[in-house]
């Protein structure tokens, strides 16, 4: 079932059933060069929701990302957070290449957010040995990342970010240069551990097929000025597997999808 808001310019967005984590009210951000990057845009993001942000390049949802993990500060309008600003080490980000150190081991890429915090290899120990338990890369500790397959790499920058233990996981398109194959096992993997460790989740992509599959939430941007544009829910049950993937009602929801993010790019003057 598929259930749809379309955002006014002055409204906060579709409400998740959940209680809310943070609210951005009227965000604008304009570049110093003039680039009006976001305007007016608001968006309620619940405790444990699995939100994405789907929209044509140029729309602003990276920079939404960046706004809401505090990377950079909105030119107008604000981010309320419930309960007051995140401390350091409740978001996570996980972002479109996995940047991790060439010279150093797997252990030590993960280690890295733990180690700026002055804490000693001794004491982060078990912490990151369990982060990359989680995404199934226990036994890479000692590897260096030109040993490592693509997948494992996102795999390893996934575990980077989630070794300080978030309460939200910002990802940015983070399995969009990888193949079908790959993609689809990695969708499954942050299906799990967003289930497991209570996670909100806000994903950034440009597919339609892979945010319907994922999400509770979909946040459809439009550009020039990048704002929402309509929020759908995906209202069906977790876990989602292949057998989801393949059916009718999956594809169903993919062109109600398509449809609304084609009205956000016709809305916005973007090119396909």
């Amino acid at each position: 079932m598929l259930t749809e808001s379309v955002a006014s310019n002055d409204a906060s967005g579709a409400r998740s059933g959940r209680d809310p984590l943070l609210a951005m009210h009227g965000v604008g951000m304009i570049y110093p060069n003039g680039t009006v990057a976001l305007e007016n845009m608001s968006l309620t993001i619940g405790r444990g929701d699995f939100l994405s942000l789907l929209g044509p390049s140029g729309c602003g949802k990276s920079t939404a990302l960046r706004l809401i993990s505090g990377l950079s500060q909105p030119t107008s309008g604000g981010i309320d957070w419930t309960g007051g600003a995140p401390a350091a080490g409740d978001i996570g980000f996980v972002f479109q290449e996995p940047t991790l150190m060439p010279w150093a081991t797997l252990f030590e890429n993960v280690r890295l957010p733990l180690k700026l915090k002055g804490l000693s290899k001794s004491q982060v120990q078990h912490d990151v040995m369990n982060a990359l338990e989680q995404v199934h890369l226990e036994d890479f500790a000692g590897a260096y990342p030109h040993e490592l397959s693509g997948g494992m790499k996102m795999r390893a920058s996934i575990a980077r970010a989630l070794v300080v233990r978030p309460r939200i996981l910002l990802m940015d398109e983070p399995f969009a240069a990888l193949d079908e194959i790959t993609r689809f096992k990695l969708n499954d993997d942050v299906l799990q551990l967003w289930t497991e460790f209570g996670l909100t989740v806000v994903f950034v992509t440009h597919s339609v097929f892979e945010s319907v599959f994922l999400s509770q939430r979909i946040a459809i941007m439009a550009a020039k000025p990048g704002r929402v544009f309509a929020e759908m829910s995906i209202d069906e049950p977790y876990p989602r597997s292949e057998g989801f993937r393949t059916s009718d009602k999956y594809a169903g929801l993919c062109r109600l999808v398509s449809e609304k993010l084609h009205e956000a790019m016709r809305a916005g003057d973007a090119p396909a």
